[in-house]
């Protein structure tokens, strides 16, 4: 673990893109520049605004992206370091090209590839070992929420990784709040329930719940960001389709008051 980690994990005000499995070369060439200079013009608001984007385009990332006040990462990591694993990319591969952050346990690799809360934690790990910060997604389906299992989903997931990592480890990582009904559907939860989710991650994470950054992600747009962020425990969001396109993400990551 390298010796700036914690301070990169530590917690702050952070906005990151997750552009899913979206891009071209010459889109993303725009966005990048675009990004890079919205946020040099107010870098000293104090907020950390970073993109994950598809791995072929982390050297593309790299390139545009190196000096700026923006960071950039993956969207997944293999839990193997090596091997014949066809198709997976290791985190020490990741982390050759610059990376900060990768994004573990996000609901649609626990949905579409059966990933489960220990094979995340499992990443979680292999990305702290290559000296990289996990976001781990933490996150209730409608049904749990419809019957009252909010908080037993999310300790139940929260608790594999710190059986896995530890809580010194966790304390190295950031934590999204996902509720899977809200993702990619237009719905979003209310600021109160948000609040809710992220008031009992922070008591649960106990001594090192204060200085784990806690973000909530969920068809976050410019219309409700700042609302979202001016709950205590939100500090910032996980943005999918809205960091796509700058006159989104922008407002959206100047939404902190």
């Amino acid at each position: 673990m390298r010796a700036s980690q914690s301070s990169d994990a530590a917690r702050k005000k952070r906005v990151v893109g997750n552009w899913k499995m979206n891009g071209s070369l010459a889109a993303n060439a725009e966005l990048l520049r675009a990004c890079s200079a919205s946020v040099e013009a107010w870098a000293g608001a104090g907020v950390e605004v970073s993109v994950c984007v598809p791995f072929p385009y982390l050297a593309q990332a790299r390139e545009l992206l190196s000096g700026s006040a923006v960071r950039w990462g993956a969207q997944d990591a293999s839990v193997h370091a090596s091997g014949a694993y066809t198709g997976e990319v290791s985190a020490q591969m990741i982390a050759e090209f610059g990376a900060s952050f990768v994004i573990v346990g996000h609901s649609e690799r626990r949905a579409h590839h059966s990933e489960t809360s220990a094979l995340v934690a499992g990443k979680a790990a292999a990305v702290l070992a290559a000296a990289m910060t996990p976001i781990i997604c933490l996150g209730e389906t409608l049904e749990e929420r419809e019957i009252d299992m909010t908080e037993a989903v999310i300790a139940g997931q929260l608790s594999v990784c710190v059986e896995v990592l530890g809580l010194d480890a966790l304390a190295h990582c950031v934590i999204a709040y996902e509720p899977v009904w809200a993702i990619g559907t237009g719905r979003t939860a209310t600021p109160e329930q948000v609040q809710a989710v992220h008031g009992f991650l922070r008591t649960r994470l106990g001594r090192a719940g204060a200085g784990i950054s806690l973000l909530y992600g969920g068809s976050v747009k410019p219309s409700n960001a700042a609302e979202l962020f001016a709950m205590p425990d939100v500090d910032g969001g996980l943005i999918g389709g809205a960091s796509l396109k700058i006159e989104d993400f922008e407002p959206i990551c100047r939404a902190f008051g």
